[in-house]
């Protein structure tokens, strides 16, 4: 038989398995357990979709994924958003560890889920001995007779259990062995490939009233609202640890990455933030009702942390320079006149770290998105903040990923304009009670919105 990669992690499994039964027996702790108090299979419930996110630090497809590898502080931010929090517990092939479960455990309230490859009843035993409340059993490694023993162990100990399947097989399997969860991994762990498809084709099999969770392979939030309609939840791991501003990654999966733009007041800035936006818009093209100045620009941008973006039309490039170097402003945003060789121009004299977003007016056709120096495009109506929106239908079967959408967005049309695809949604003028001044509640409603899939 061809050695996968999956063997191979198996067969090293049961080498550790030896070796620490010999330095931690089961007797010496055995006495000590608890059964979990933390309802695995409730949490998974619920009208909302569900969120496992991973606290992974390296993988065999990746490697090292993530240096900074701290799982309290990781766990400090999923708890705001996560049903579940999923552990690597694997040392040599993930560099997990059984020690990082109690960190995470004392950090959150949610389930804590011990993945790794199990073959034995102890490492049941021993997730719980370390605060786990549930464990992975994966169909692709242990026979039907092994997870009828493991996952009576589980429940035992009041533990879930998360089903994992990558086939038409082991989902029958699966069925017949009353798995309450199902996970239907994308990545196959023979060869490390993924294929979002199977979540799509093996989904409609799972029974009536039987949790699915979609595994591997997640990274957008227009992949989560698409295969929202299949799964119950998902998994999502290594999309999240490659990010340095994890907030940010958890945000832009779940709910996008979304901006609201013409702030002039620190406490719509502290709205946007609480409820969900990445970016903060400060406008300061000469014909806006919401230009401010660079020191109206310091007072809203202490008033939350978000990833401040500069919005100017035909002002003179020393100025744009100069704005976006003091105020340390993560874009700058060009709705005017700019040419290319004005665009190559500003890049060379921002700071590396600066990005540039051109905005263009949509009227009747796309403009094309092949600019050098320009990392992200801006679609609107009109100058922005008109609270017009201009035809969807014109980006009907195209890549919008590198694509922001503005024009009359707000709670009433933010999930349609959310199924186009783009990177995430620009909200302005539909989010106020009067130019420039935000309103709160429709600022939480919209976020609200977007995230009840």
């Amino acid at each position: 038989m061809q050695e996968t990669v999956l063997t191979r992690i198996v067969q090293d499994k049961a080498v550790w398995l030896a070796e620490r039964q010999q330095k931690q027996p089961l007797p010496a702790f055995q006495n000590q357990i608890t059964p979990s108090t933390r309802s695995f299979y409730d949490a998974l419930q619920g009208a909302r979709t569900a969120f496992i996110l991973e606290c992974k630090k390296a993988s065999p497809s990746k490697g090292l994924i993530r240096e900074d590898f701290d799982p309290a502080t990781i766990a400090g931010v999923y708890r705001h958003y996560a049903s579940a929090v999923s552990v690597l517990t694997d040392e040599k092939y993930f560099q997990g560890s059984f020690d990082f479960l109690p960190v995470v455990s004392a950090a959150i309230t949610q389930p804590v889920l011990c993945k790794d490859f199990i073959i034995d009843p102890y490492q049941i035993y021993l997730a719980r001995y370390y605060q786990a409340d549930a464990v992975l059993l994966m169909l692709s490694v242990v026979t039907d007779e092994q997870y009828r023993q493991l996952s009576a162990v589980a429940h035992s100990l009041n533990m879930g259990v998360l089903t994992e399947v990558i086939s038409e097989e082991e989902l029958e399997r699966a069925t017949a062995l009353g798995a309450k969860v199902v996970g239907i991994n994308n990545r196959d762990l023979r060869d490390l490939s993924i294929d979002l498809e199977r979540t799509r084709r093996l989904a409609p099999g799972v029974a009536h009233g039987v949790t699915v969770i979609s595994e591997s392979g997640i990274n957008s939030y227009a992949q989560v609202r698409e295969l929202s309609h299949f799964a119950n939840g998902f998994l999502i791991g290594s999309a999240l640890m490659a990010e340095d501003d994890l907030t940010a990654a958890v945000r832009r999966v779940i709910m996008g990455d979304n901006k609201i733009c013409g702030l002039t007041r620190a406490e719509d800035a502290r709205s946007a933030l609480e409820s969900g936006a990445i970016y903060g818009g400060l406008i300061f093209a000469d014909s806006s009702p919401r230009k401010i100045t660079p020191d109206t620009a310091r007072e809203v941008m202490s008033g939350a942390v978000l990833r401040y973006v500069g919005v100017f039309r035909n002002n003179d490039l020393s100025y744009v320079v100069t704005i976006a170097t003091d105020l340390q402003l993560d874009a700058v945003q060009l709705h005017g006149d700019e040419d290319q060789q004005w665009v190559s121009e500003l890049r060379r004299r921002l700071p590396a770290a600066t990005k540039i977003w051109k905005a263009f007016s949509i009227n009747d056709a796309l403009p094309a998105r092949d600019w050098s120096d320009v990392d992200r495009y801006v679609f609107d109506s009109g100058n922005g903040g008109s609270g017009q929106r201009f035809d969807w239908t014109l980006l009907a079967g195209q890549s919008l990923d590198n694509v922001l959408l503005a024009g009359g967005l707000g709670a009433d049309n933010c999930v349609e304009a959310a199924r186009l695809g783009c990177a995430g949604l620009d909200f302005n003028s539909g989010v106020e009670s009067a130019p420039g001044i935000k309103d709160p509640m429709k600022i939480a409603s919209v976020f609200q919105t977007l995230r009840a899939y």
